[in-house]
């Protein structure tokens, strides 16, 4: 089949650099100290339930909130209702959602067609059995028939999970040591993965309450420097070799560290030439820039490839590996085996509600063609960002990949190792900025994903994406 892609022009990535370079090297221009204020009166006066709730919370709760994802400055906000493309929280307020709950929502949020299947579902089978489903296989094989290289799929119950499944299965059958990944990029929170997290350079500097050793085979390369990943490919040759490189197919943090279109297939060939696994994180780009996933619209076949979130549609329980029948092979499933297995496990794993609640996600996406959608509202979104950043004369960012819109004014994320002086000075007041502006985007009705990144879905329509830059420009305008 044809398959139709979210991203009609990849971005030009030495120049998206460029700019980001040109935004860390000068001072921030955070919003005006007199209109920050009267956007946190916004949280006082119009949010009191939400600050009532995540007061209480904060007594049991660590921080008051339990998502990673949930924005809590000045305080978490309660969310009670979800609607293609809108919130609203427990005040009443109503807010456009470009958190999509971090990606996996590409119909738009409760997706009534998707929605009625699993209330079938719940009023029959129930949530769980522990036995198999029929829609365990049917969900697999519709994976299948829209990524060819996976050739067999194992469900788990979260990202974090798949890739720990991954790494282990990547291990077995290869019988290496070591994994790469690039630094900043975000695989979960497994002991081995927590490395490198958003800042490259950093290794274990994030990893507190982990045991030296669970990291001590993971290894990180700087995004693009392909050079540097054939270093350690061939350094690794003589202590273990490479089990395998994983990589956020866009960059890390879905591209906020942009890679060239080209570098998937250089990182490709380097793993044939070094005998490692390459492993696809497909836990954002699965099915959001198209049903071939990331791998599709690159044309590069992994040997791995990891889901998350989006397997789902954004039910629970969302997971999974799949890939060559060989490696896949490795797991242990069910009674037997004398140790010679990968051994993953997992009682909600594959349940039949998030595979019924998957099966028909990905159907309706097919059908309505959502990702493409999605995509053409990502582009309406950067074009009118890109507008409002030339009128106001502002140094910020703003580029997408189909429906992963990155909005950089504080380049927090930016921030690296290779500039130490730069990155100890900066990164308290930029990260700071980056809540104030999320603060700001929120208090006019924008919900995003920490106040620098958008996910769009194919309920933003003209209207909606029109709506929400009136919105950001109130606010981008009021920037010193």
């Amino acid at each position: 089949m044809t398959q139709q892609y979210a991203i009609s022009e990849y971005p030009n990535v030495e120049e998206v650099y460029s700019k980001l370079e040109n935004l860390v090297s000068q001072p921030i221009r955070a919003v005006r100290r007199e209109k920050m204020k009267e956007y946190l009166n916004y949280f006082d006066t119009k949010c009191v339930r939400s600050k009532q709730l995540t007061d209480e919370a904060k007594k049991i709760i660590p921080g008051g909130v339990q998502h990673n994802l949930a924005f809590n400055y000045p305080f978490p906000i309660a969310i009670e209702k979800a609607e293609g493309a809108h919130l609203w929280d427990a005040d009443g307020n109503q807010y456009i959602d470009f958190l999509q709950a971090g990606g996996p929502t590409i119909l738009g949020s409760n997706y009534a067609p998707v929605r009625e299947k699993v209330i079938e579902m719940l009023q029959t089978c129930g949530p769980v059995t522990g036995l198999f489903h029929e829609y365990e296989l049917k969900l697999a094989q519709l994976i299948q028939r829209f990524m060819p290289s996976i050739e067999m799929f194992r469900m788990l119950g979260s990202g974090t999970e798949s890739v720990m499944a991954a790494i282990r299965a990547a291990r077995t059958f290869t019988k290496k040591k070591y994994v790469i990944k690039v630094g900043g990029a975000y695989h979960g929170w497994s002991d081995s993965m927590v490395y490198g997290l958003h800042i490259p350079g950093t290794g274990r500097l994030e990893a507190k309450g982990i045991p030296r050793g669970a990291s001590a085979s993971t290894r990180e390369f700087y995004p693009n420097a392909l050079g540097a990943l054939r270093r350690q490919l061939f350094l690794n040759r003589f202590r273990g070799g490479t089990a395998a490189v994983i990589v956020e197919p866009v960059g890390p943090e879905s591209g906020t560290r942009p890679v060239s279109k080209d570098f998937n297939q250089k990182v490709r060939e380097l793993c044939d030439e070094f005998g490692a696994l390459l492993i696809f994180d497909e836990v954002v780009t699965g099915f959001r820039l198209g049903l071939g996933g990331a791998q599709g619209y690159f044309n590069v076949k992994p040997d791995l490839t990891v889901f998350g979130k989006c397997i789902t549609g954004g039910y629970p329980m969302a997971g999974g590996v799949g890939g060559r029948r060989d490696v896949i092979g490795t797991f242990a499933a069910g009674i037997g085996g004398v140790g010679e297995r990968a051994y993953i496990g997992g009682t909600l794993s594959a349940n039949p509600l998030s595979c019924v609640a998957g099966y028909y996600a990905l159907i309706e996406m097919e059908k309505t063609n959502a990702a493409a959608i999605a995509g053409k509202a990502g582009d309406r979104l950067t074009n009118g960002l890109q507008a409002i950043i030339e009128k106001y004369s502002l140094p910020f960012v703003a580029y997408n990949q189909g429906s992963i819109v990155h909005l950089e004014t504080a380049g927090t994320m930016l921030l690296d190792f290779k500039h130490p002086l730069r990155l100890a000075k900066g990164l308290k007041p930029r990260k700071h900025m980056m809540e104030e502006m999320g603060a700001a985007y929120m208090a006019n009705g924008l919900v995003t994903l920490a106040g620098s990144r958008m996910y769009t879905s194919m309920a933003d329509t003209d209207e909606v994406i029109d709506d929400a830059l009136n919105r950001f420009e109130t606010v981008l305008k009021e920037c010193e």
